[in-house]
């Protein structure tokens, strides 16, 4: 049985696989059918106690367990999520399934405080057979959330799971009743959908490439073999059979990589239609700057785009690298010169400036050297203050998010804590010339408790990751670091294969410009 981190993926090849969860208190299981939007399209798409069975999908409410045929899901669905929630906050849970009652995975999902429902795995389609992944994804709203994000606000009350309850402790069920009603459709995937379906299509990516290499190192290492053996014998190392053997030996290794190339094109194609479909209807945050989503009201996003992931050698598919929001751990573009990379900041800026429509948005800028006067003034309505020019406004600008962030943490610690009703932006740039020593600390302090003011931070300098202040060195490597210079590779976490980053740039044209600045 395989051990699944969060994000990872198995293939899976049983006629039936059976999923359940094991924690310590109340939990129900259900199931939702969904399409390639990850959203429901009907009430019979959401199994549980009410609804428990449909194609190739049953609740097993005796053993509180989700059972399916993948062979028997109609055909037009791309993917089953197997939920597991509770009425209220859940703690550890190991999430299992086996294939043909043989146990296949196991993931251990460790929630976020207040988070009561979560999406454990997914079953999704990928060519003709199915695969497994795990999600762990948590809703601090509960089922209710769970459910419209995924278009199945109709069909179940928000307070309520759809399955039986099982207590793993006491072993009483309870019967939940969702009540039916229209389902109402969004022109952007929800919130939570579209970075996950990101990085989904880049681990296909990166495992295609992978592959690829594979098949390329193979290749070559069997032709040098091959050609090895045939001039091995000095008697025969100049004869026509010798030519012959050599001419076999390179006939087979450019089979070989041709199949492998044609096999990564092919993938390749697919994965380029999917990401154009996707960015139709992706919010603006994560979407290209072409997108429609920039002329439409801005909806909220679970991540940003920074840019593109390309290899040359590997065919023209460029594949967009996202992160997660808020920016819990910062941004740090590594240059020398802020001024050179403006318009990258002007880009991360309009993206973030689109994450969270709900919420008032609140912009701090450390600007020592003037490198944004560019666009600063098209931020005037989000700045919290006027851009820091002067080193002695420093601290006392970040002392207050510390401030901000220590009574948020000490309302948490006493049960009265509440999601951040802002989304606050902090650009430092020019670090660390000009700032004091205890500013580093006072950004460390706000890597380990920003979250709880909503805040994402972006740092603008040199790589400090082996400074000798021991403060600026332990925030630089804690941060997620940006390359400038070109060639700098990235490496995908599923594959090691190594990757170019072109970062996107906030467009030149004013009035595209303009329009992509605004806060919403």
């Amino acid at each position: 049985m395989k051990q699944l981190q969060a994000g990872q993926n198995i293939p899976l090849s049983g006629e039936i696989v059976r999923f359940q969860v094991n924690t310590a208190g109340p939990l129900s299981v259900s199931a939702l059918v969904v399409a390639a939007d990850l959203r429901v399209g009907s009430a019979a798409d959401v199994l549980g106690t009410e609804r428990s069975a449909g194609p190739g999908v049953r609740v097993d409410e005796a053993a509180s367990a989700v059972v399916v045929t993948p062979a028997e899901v109609r055909a037009d669905a791309q993917a089953v999520l197997l939920v597991a929630a509770a009425q209220r906050g859940i703690g550890v849970v190991t999430a299992s399934l086996s294939e043909n009652d043989t146990p296949a995975a196991e993931f251990v999902i460790a929630p976020q405080a207040g988070e009561s429902a979560l999406i454990c795995f997914e079953l999704y389609r990928r060519g003709a057979g199915w695969k497994l992944r795990a999600v762990g994804q948590g809703y601090a709203g509960g089922i209710g959330e769970l459910l419209r994000a995924h278009g199945a606000d109709g069909y179940a009350g928000p307070a309520s799971a759809t399955a039986t309850v099982h207590d793993a402790t006491v072993g009483a069920p309870t019967a939940v009743t969702p009540p039916v009603g229209p389902q109402a459709e969004l022109p952007t995937l929800e919130v939570g959908h579209g970075l996950e379906r990101l990085w989904m299509i880049f681990e296909d990516a990166a495992r295609s490439a992978a592959a690829l290499e594979s098949a390329r190192g193979y290749a070559a290492e069997r032709l040098d073999q091959e050609l090895s053996a045939a001039v091995s014998d000095p008697a025969t190392r100049n004869t026509p059979a010798a030519d012959a053997a050599r001419s076999a030996a390179q006939r087979r290794h450019d089979e070989l990589t041709t199949t492998a190339e044609d096999n990564h094109r092919r993938d390749s194609t697919q994965l380029q239609r999917e990401l154009h479909e996707a960015d139709a209807v992706l919010p603006a945050a994560l979407a290209s700057w072409n997108s429609p989503a920039w002329d439409r009201p801005a909806a909220p996003a679970d991540g940003i785009r920074l840019g593109e992931l390309h290899a040359l050698d590997r065919g023209a598919l460029r594949v967009p690298y996202c992160v997660p929001i808020p920016l819990n751990r910062p941004l740090w573009v590594d240059t020398e010169s802020s001024a050179a990379v403006a318009p990258v900041i002007g880009a991360l800026l309009a993206r973030l400036l689109r994450a969270a429509p709900g919420r008032r948005t609140l912009v701090d800028l450390i600007d020592l050297t003037g490198a944004f006067t560019g666009f600063t003034g098209m931020l005037a309505p989000v700045l919290a203050g006027p851009p820091i020019t002067d080193h002695s406004d420093i601290s006392p600008r970040l002392q207050q998010l510390v401030d901000a962030a220590e009574l948020a943490e000490m309302a948490h610690s006493s049960g009265q804590g509440a999601p951040p009703a802002e989304h606050r932006i902090l650009l430092a740039a020019d670090f660390p010339h000009g700032y004091q020593a205890a500013d580093a600390q006072r950004l460390v302090a706000l890597l380990a408790r920003g979250d709880l003011i909503g805040l994402s931070a972006m740092i603008v300098g040199g790589n400090e990751s082996d400074s000798g202040d021991s403060a600026v060195a332990t925030l630089s490597r804690a941060c997620r670091h940006l390359p400038t210079v070109t060639g700098t590779p990235l490496f995908d976490p599923w594959t090691g294969n190594a990757w170019q980053l072109d970062l996107d740039l906030l467009p030149q044209e004013p009035e595209q410009r303009a329009r992509i600045l605004r806060a919403g």
